[in-house]
């Protein structure tokens, strides 16, 4: 047995006692700071409610303190799921408290006087209003956009766009700003930077980068409130995910008394047909709410490469030009279910459940013609794959949240369990011919069956403890334990009987425990908020590659500091500055050291002695009224997890390595542009500089690359309850590791009508207007030149009709996050 036990965090002995001393040494210096500069100032404590016009509470309205006599912001502040607010200020003198919320006018409370003296005021309950302009036979109701830009995330609203309805998830991310979504090669990077973290209302997928693809590509938009892209986490969060993090959260229940629900059923074309329909359904009585969503999708699709090798020099030049087509039909049935149970008035209890059954079936046709230095056929290699995939995917969290006070001070439990099994199947027969389609060897018959089970436990506790004057601390732990199962079997049919091929055949088992504590600290000071953070995981790993008794033990110890410095120079005008250091742990599937076929010419093959990639992250923003932003970041990676190729003779050999060091640098703007009051426009751009500095195969790869991210919103309030939205998007060409990735873009548009006084809806859209997905790239290093183009099933034309039935007055949940967001993204499949 081989065992490999060599630490990646390189400390000293006596390690875990240094770390023990200097976070008591950060914790003690940031109590003393923010204590002894706290009793220099005499703060005053105003607080209140807002509830709605029908008298339920206005959840997580936006509440301003402003000046009386010219309306300027003091402090602002967001409402509890409650609709209660605190807000804290040093300030004396008259002013004033506004409030509202999307869909609703601007609401101010009388004019009072706070004294230099005083430590409290309570505000007397603000009654929102609904908000509807007329103009002309044009009805405009306040909603969100598409696209938010916030000064530490954007939000993408997706419940809100027409062009969004009927497709996937997927589909919504490839028209994100700053997100590239290469599905073939299954990637996802956000400004220009691999190692994006993706989770799920809060939770890691713990899947592999192919598996959260498909788990994406399987999850129905209509089941998608929001999406969330976060740059530059803090602390609190898992440190996970260099680039930053994507969380996608799913539609909740309703928090209100009453039921409601939604019935959405939808259709679509493009090459193929495609259906979906959903339900969901949300009663409240009391302290008890309950909340369930249960979507069926079937879709069928299509996928075709075509890619060209050439290897060798002279008379031994070789061409094989790949064609591939792979039809496929995909099954999703998904359902949530959900309780909350308020115990008093300041303690909620909380089941969620998530699950997933996916069924895809799958015929991929696969040419392989081999040409000789002239460019004269010499061979055809044929594969029909017939390949089955089923995966289910539960997941369970219980919560308790407790409030000690009014103030803000509360703990939040969280234990989850989640289970994903993978059962794919692979039947493959291959064939070979001459340039005249003549036999030249027998028909070889195999099978695949490669699957994997992940099961994922974590609990996790955060407090929040402000000390008045604009002081707050937070602190938390976690620990989470993964296990992974792997048991790859292929075998070749011998005279009637399928064989197992000893040298494609490997049980891989995987063991991880994280434990994980962090710190948190904010102070506010006038104009100014800081916010320094410090997170520490502890990683303990065990890959067992049971068929070649090969063992990977390793266990290091890591510090994630991060600082937040924001500055709102006037109510209008906010600049933030952010350091944060991040790490992206190997996906399981690629630390297993077994091969899996692609096909006759191609093999996939993993690396137990990947190691975790480090980034450093700057960042600096500037936000205008809450639209406008524009930030600039530089992000310098180490040990970069890449993919890469080699060509060994006439087989090609992907795999996964640790490249030296990556350089990003990336500028993005955003801004809404309204031509008319009915006609808006939301461009954004992100333009980043990719910089490897590394070497593979004896040769070096420095490749440097000046690239784009485009998108451009437009949506437009018509007569007659219509709506209609044009959104586009471009990526200019991009480098990632060895390869290289042409331009491509997209545009799409949709028209939703409004019907039965605004309780259902009739929504219409066609992806990809243009036909112009056809993602291109290149390698050309070393012994590998490969060119490819790929085509899918992008334009595709829906139809969808969504029926609000119910107490339509009733609020959204309170969205929660478990304790396993994290640890899903790594999944091997």
């Amino acid at each position: 047995m081989q065992t490999a036990t060599k630490p990646l965090y390189r400390m000293a002995s006596g390690s875990d006692f240094c770390l023990l001393i200097s976070l008591g040494t950060f914790f003690l210096m940031i109590l003393l700071s923010f204590a002894l500069q706290a009793q220099q100032l005499a703060w005053v404590t105003i607080s209140g409610q807002v509830r709605t016009a029908d008298g339920s509470p206005a959840s997580f309205a936006t509440v301003l303190l402003t000046n009386a006599a010219d309306s300027t912001l003091v402090k602002g502040a967001v409402a509890d799921a409650d609709g209660r607010y605190v807000i804290q200020t040093t300030k004396s003198g008259t002013f004033r408290i506004a409030a509202s919320q999307v869909g609703s006018t601007n609401v101010y409370g009388p004019r009072f006087t706070l004294a230099p003296d005083q430590l409290s005021a309570e505000q007397p309950t603000l009654i929102l209003r609904e908000a509807v302009k007329t103009l002309g036979e044009v009805s405009v109701s306040a909603k969100k956009p598409f696209i938010e830009q916030l000064p530490d995330k954007t939000v993408l609203n997706v419940e809100n766009s027409i062009v969004a309805a009927g497709g996937t998830a997927l589909d919504v991310l490839e028209r994100a700003p700053g997100v590239l979504v290469d599905s073939q090669n299954d990637r996802i990077t956000l400004k220009g930077r691999d190692g994006t973290l993706v989770m799920i209302d809060g939770k890691p997928t713990y899947l592999s980068a192919q598996e959260v693809v498909n788990l994406l590509r399987n999850t129905p938009s209509n089941t998608v409130e929001t999406i969330e892209l976060i740059s530059n986490p803090s602390a609190k969060y898992d440190a996970a995910g260099n680039a930053g993090i994507i969380n996608i959260r799913l539609k909740r229940g309703s928090r209100a008394g009453g039921t409601n629900g939604s019935a959405t059923v939808g259709g679509g074309y493009g090459r193929f047909p495609k259906a979906s329909a959903g339900l969901t359904l949300n009663h409240r009585a009391g302290p008890l709410s309950l909340f369930s969503n249960y979507n069926y999708d079937h879709r069928e699709s299509y996928g075709s490469v075509d890619a060209r090798r050439i290897f060798g020099a002279g008379d031994s030049l070789t061409t094989v030009r790949n064609l591939g087509y792979r039809p496929n039909t995909a099954r999703n049935h998904t359902i949530k279910l959900g309780a909350d149970y308020s115990i008093g008035k300041r303690t909620t209890a909380g089941l969620l459940v998530n699950g997933l059954l996916s069924d895809n079936d799958a015929r991929i046709d696969n040419s392989n013609l081999i040409y000789n230095a002239r460019n004269e056929l010499q061979q055809t290699v044929t594969m029909v794959n017939t390949s089955t995939r089923a995966m289910q995917r539960l997941s369970a969290n219980a919560y308790l949240k407790h409030s000690f006070d009014t103030l803000g001070r509360e703990l939040t439990v969280d234990i989850d369990a989640s289970r994903v099994t993978i059962r794919p199947q692979d039947d493959m027969v291959t064939r070979y011919a001459n340039a005249a389609n003549e036999e030249i060897k027998p028909a070889l018959t195999q099978r695949n069956l490669p699957p994997s089970t992940v099961t994922i436990r974590a609990a996790k506790a955060d407090y929040v403890h402000p000390l008045g004057k604009g002081v707050r601390l937070e602190a938390g732990g976690k620990l989470s334990y993964v296990t992974s199962d792997n048991d790859l079997r292929f075998e070749t049919l011998t005279n009637g009987t399928y064989v197992p091929d000893p040298q494609r055949t490997n049980q891989f088992l995987y063991d991880e425990t994280i434990a994980a504590g962090y710190v948190n600290g904010s102070r506010e000071a006038g104009k100014w908020q800081l916010q320094a953070g410090l997170r520490a995981e502890h990683t303990r790993s065990v890959g067992n590659s049971v068929t070649t008794s090969r063992v990977v033990d390793r266990q290091y110890l890591d510090l994630f500091p991060s600082v937040f410095v924001t500055y709102s120079a006037s109510p209008d005008h906010q600049w933030r500055a952010s350091y944060s250091r991040r790490i992206d742990r190997p996906n399981y599937q690629d630390l297993n050291p077994f091969i899996y076929v692609m096909d006759p010419y191609t093999y996939r093959e993993g690396n137990p002695f990947l190691h975790p990639q480090y980034t450093n992250a700057l960042q600096l923003g500037y936000t205008y009224k809450n639209e406008t932003s524009v930030s600039l970041s530089y992000n310098h990676t180490t040990d970069v997890i890449t993919g890469v190729n080699d060509q060994m003779g006439q087989v090609l050999r992907v795999t996964t390595v640790n490249l030296a060091a990556l350089d990003n640098v990336n500028l993005s703007v955003g801004m809404p542009i309204k031509p008319t009051r009915w006609w808006t426009i939301r461009p954004s751009a992100d333009v980043f500089w990719n910089a490897y500095n590394a070497a593979f195969g004896g040769q070096r790869l420095d490749y440097r690359q000046l690239s784009a991210n485009v998108t451009l919103n437009q949506s437009f309030v018509l007569p007659h309850g219509l709506t209609a939205e044009l959104s586009g998007f471009y990526n200019s060409p991009l480098v990632y590791g060895q390869l290289h990735f042409g331009g491509l873009g997209q545009l799409s548009a949709g028209l939703q009508k409004s019907l039965w006084r605004k309780t259902a809806s009739l929504r219409v859209n066609v992806s990809d207007l243009l036909y112009t997905m056809r993602p291109v790239g290149r390698i050309n290093y070393g012994a590998t030149n490969l060119t490819f183009t790929n085509r899918g099933e992008s334009r595709v034309a829906r139809l969808t009709f969504t029926w609000n039935f119910g107490n339509q007055t009733l609020k959204t949940a309170r969205q929660r996050r478990s304790g396993v967001e994290d640890e899903q993204g790594r999944i091997g499949g």
